[in-house]
């Protein structure tokens, strides 16, 4: 950022100080209200319930028991949709043992990766959602740029509400990060005669490798 930058800044924070009748930053960390507003209520299992609500927004869902399971799965996808079998895939999941006939590589998605292969911070049952954060290992364009997006989830991280998300986060003691994404399905458009779409602002697909705790 240039010292013009931030300068601009520091005139623009100094007004709304002003306007609020403070002389400076707040002297205290700033708490958040006690309590939290309404929320929808729902009946039934958490996870079948962001199983159901994932496969309405056009997702397809994969239950697996370990993550030793991952790889195969992945291979098994890729083939299916009969796309290249080379992957790009988050730092985070470098550990995973990928089958030999895979070629893996860790690193952002360039227009040419067609597959990616993403972990996330939560799942969330109340209307269907993947919560992800940017970050060295986690580049977000892992999740907008190639056609096949994949993204691990395992059943411990699938929360009730959006709000549960947010305390995950903070008690996860992560700095925020540059950029937070909430995926609900594939992309979507019906700019086109009112016809929906797939894949027109990124990925056609979402595959979710859901793993039992």
């Amino acid at each position: 950022m240039t010292l013009e930058a931030n300068g601009g800044r520091a005139q623009v924070l100094a007004s709304i100080r002003q306007s609020l009748g403070r002389a400076g930053p707040a002297p205290q960390p700033i708490v958040p209200l006690p309590g939290s507003g309404p929320r929808p209520a729902f009946e039934g299992d958490l996870v079948e319930h962001f199983v159901a609500k994932m496969r309405e927004k056009s997702a397809t869902v994969q239950r697996l028991d370990s993550m030793a399971e991952v790889g195969p799965a992945v291979e098994d996808f890729v083939a299916s949709v009969k796309a290249a079998p080379r992957l790009c895939v988050s730092r985070a999941l470098a550990g995973v043992d990928w089958p030999a006939g895979l070629e893996i590589a860790c690193r952002a998605a360039r227009r040419d990766d067609e597959t990616s292969v993403t972990p996330c911070l939560a799942a969330v049952a109340e209307s269907g959602g993947i919560v992800t954060l940017s970050g060295p290992d986690t580049p977000s364009t892992l999740n907008f740029v190639p056609d096949n997006h994949i993204v691990v989830v395992r059943e411990g991280q699938v929360v009730r509400h959006f709000e549960d998300a947010w305390a995950r986060w903070r008690a996860s003691g992560q700095i925020l990060p540059r950029s937070l994404n909430i995926i609900s399905g594939p992309s979507r458009t019906a700019d086109i005669e009112q016809t929906i779409q797939l894949g027109a602002h990124g990925p056609r697909r979402l595959h979710i490798l859901l793993i039992a705790d």
